[in-house]
């Protein structure tokens, strides 16, 4: 088994590389007449659903559990097949390895990257969807609310037990668990890879802006790992927030430069 932070620092860089994934955005005819800024609420809503419908009742976790099963690999069939940069249609066909892979060596490293795959070019086509709909300024509120909303869960101890519960739940014929992020020895939530999909497609309009984004989310992420040296459990969707502040910052402040230069 591989050490924990070098498992944690790996989850950490892929959440950087989630933010480089996404191609621009389509103004999408179908998307249009069911798009608005409510759309926004599924980024805090997809933690509290989850966490308040486990507390209520466990036996929601094996229904998230095969719900994940069923919806992840065609997600990130159509991920690798038309969103992420580079994509072809018939990259689409990797899924099925992928998801072959996963299954066979479940428990192995070699499994957990192929599942974590999946549940990564997932969350690029899921994210990427909800910016389509949803206005940009709405998309940013959503982030820094899904953030607050993990955080104040975490730090309350609220979200540890129904996420165990939800960890623990697996499908039949023991096939993978895709509704959650696991490498080597560390574990990773569904919304913590979602919320920093949905960043790299709110950022993709702008290429350099991109990949600025995504070195500093996987520095920021990596750099919030040291937080378990005093803590068993983070919110990983507070660095991913704080990315988003910086470069909203930073542009801003470079917005000002010309006009204080000129004064």
């Amino acid at each position: 088994m591989l050490p924990f932070w070098l498992s944690i620092g790996f989850l950490s860089a892929v959440q950087g590389v989630l933010v480089a994934l996404p191609r621009p955005t389509l103004a999408i005819p179908l998307l249009d007449r069911v798009g608005g800024r409510w759309w926004a609420l599924v980024l805090p809503l997809s933690i509290v659903v989850v966490i308040g419908a486990i507390a209520l009742d466990e036996s929601s976790a094996d229904f998230l559990t095969w719900l994940a099963l069923i919806a992840v690999p065609p997600l990130a069939a159509i991920a690798l097949g038309w969103i992420v940069h580079g994509a072809r249609p018939w990259f689409a066909l990797a899924a099925i390895p992928l998801f072959a892979v996963a299954w066979a060596a479940k428990g192995e490293l070699g499994g957990q990257s192929c599942a974590l795959a999946l549940s990564a070019l997932a969350c690029v086509t899921l994210g990427w969807l909800l910016v389509c709909v949803v206005p940009t300024r709405w998309v940013k509120l959503g982030i820094y609310a899904m953030a607050a909303v993990d955080a104040y869960l975490v730090f309350t101890e609220l979200l540890q037990e129904p996420n165990t519960v939800l960890n623990a739940a697996a499908p039949a014929a023991d096939l993978p668990k895709l509704q959650l992020v696991s490498w080597g020895s560390a574990l990773m939530g569904f919304g913590d890879i979602f919320i920093a999909a949905v960043l790299g497609a709110l950022l993709a309009r702008d290429s350099r802006l991109q990949l600025r984004g995504a070195i500093l989310a996987a520095f920021l992420c990596c750099a919030w790992d040291l937080l378990f040296f005093t803590i068993d459990t983070t919110p990983a969707t507070v660095p991913i927030a704080l990315t988003l502040l910086t470069l909203e910052l930073w542009g801003r402040w470079r917005s000002r430069e010309p006009a204080n230069a000129q004064s």
